[in-house]
């Protein structure tokens, strides 16, 4: 959730809001999973459409009113199978993650594995540890923050956490990058989100997936 003040009633406005964002999240990518067994192309293609749905139309959206009302779409690549793995999750000695949040305190993550994905680079495989559980694969490329490329923390590839699940194929992982996407954070600085640390940063451009979102200049009019 945002972290800002407010009234009672607005933070259980807020709360519901979340709770409909996410259960719309989870439907959307229970839709992914079906759809890229056979047409990996076409399930991104749903996911794109309902992300900009979700961003134009939600009132949990990250948008703020103006930017919402000028919004035509989030950048995102073409799909480009190449980006596509399924992987096995090795094991990875432990360590442990704690995210310090305005809203939920010190988050407590577990790094359980790791994933080496040809050509691009090895990713840490997390576990939230605490209530629900979860697991948690950030990604930063080597164009994070670049003008043109990805957002400076990172992008998320899997958050089971928030209903971001690409499931499994054959016993492995699938990890698409081309589904990588942009935190709430990137969209609204009051909204707090763990980012990719080292563990979870590669030493190469990656042209898919959610690209920086160009936010208005509050400095000017």
């Amino acid at each position: 959730m945002p972290h800002r003040p407010l009234t009672s009633s607005a933070r259980a406005a807020d709360a519901l809001a979340v709770a409909d964002w996410r259960r719309r999240v989870a439907e959307t990518y229970a839709a992914v999973r079906r759809i890229a067994a056979d047409d990996p192309p076409a399930a991104h293609a749903v996911w794109v459409q309902r992300r900009d749905e979700l961003f134009a139309e939600h009132p949990a959206s990250p948008l703020d009113g103006p930017t919402r009302a000028s919004f035509a779409g989030l950048e995102v690549a073409r799909y480009d199978a190449a980006y596509r793995f399924e992987v096995e999750v090795r094991p990875a000695e432990p360590q442990r993650l704690d995210v310090t949040t305005g809203t939920d305190g010190v988050v407590p993550f577990e790094r359980v594995g790791v994933v080496d994905l040809p050509d691009v680079g090895s990713l840490a495989v997390w576990a939230l540890r605490s209530y629900g559980g979860g697991l948690f694969v950030p990604v930063r490329d080597a164009s994070g923050g670049k003008p043109g490329g990805t957002f400076g923390g990172g992008r998320y590839v899997l958050d089971t956490i928030k209903g971001a699940d690409l499931g499994t194929s054959h016993g492995l992982l699938v990890v698409d990058l081309n589904f990588a996407y942009n935190p709430s954070c990137a969209y609204d600085p009051s909204w707090a989100c763990p980012l990719a640390t080292r563990a979870n940063t590669v030493p190469v451009d990656l042209p898919v997936g959610e690209r920086t979102f160009p936010l208005p200049d509050p400095t000017t009019d």
